[in-house]
Parts: structure tokens; C-alpha cells; sequence
């Protein structure tokens, strides 16, 4: 009797032990996993700083002036077009 009490015992306490193993370890997991997860955050606002960087007027007029040889326009070679206007919409008849 007392050694069937110890056998379940034995096995009750091995089978605590690795449930805090595997908990242990699972913990370990989604600690590297969040690390990760705040490095690659960080990682897109750096990259998205430098597309903003990289996309501003700033940065692309001078490019546009040198390789495509291109110049803001002055006022007078400005031109603006006026939409037509819409007329209104009359409706089909279906028959």
C-alpha cells in the first residue's frame, strides 16, 4: 500500500515538474518572440524615417533638376484648366 502511495507520488510530482518545464520554456519563447517582435518595430519606424526622409521635396528636387533636368515652373508658365461642368443626370427609362 505505502508503496503504491509513493509510485503515485513519484509520478504526480514528475508530471508537475515538467508542466513547469514546459511552461518554463514556453515563457522563454515568448520572451525572444516580444524582443523580436520590439526590434523589428523599431526596425520599421527607422525605415519609415527614411522613406520619408528620402521622399520629401527636399531631397527629390534636387535630383529631379540634375538627372531629369526638370525646374518648378514659374508663375507665368503656369497654366490651369476649369473642368467642364457636369450636366445633371437625367434618368433612363428601362422600358
Amino acid at each position: 500500500m505505502i508503496a503504491l502511495l509513493l509510485v503515485g507520488f513519484v509520478l504526480v510530482a514528475t508530471g508537475v515538474i515538467a508542466r513547469r518545464v514546459a511552461g518554463v520554456r514556453q515563457q522563454r519563447e515568448i520572451t525572444d518572440l516580444q524582443r523580436r517582435r520590439d526590434a523589428l518595430a523599431a526596425d520599421r519606424v527607422k525605415l519609415e524615417g527614411a522613406i520619408r526622409d528620402a521622399s520629401s521635396r527636399a531631397r527629390l528636387q534636387p535630383i529631379a533638376e540634375q538627372r531629369l533636368n526638370m525646374r518648378i515652373p514659374k508663375p507665368d508658365q503656369q497654366v490651369f484648366l476649369n473642368r467642364p461642368a457636369k450636366k445633371p443626370s437625367t434618368p433612363h427609362d428601362s422600358l
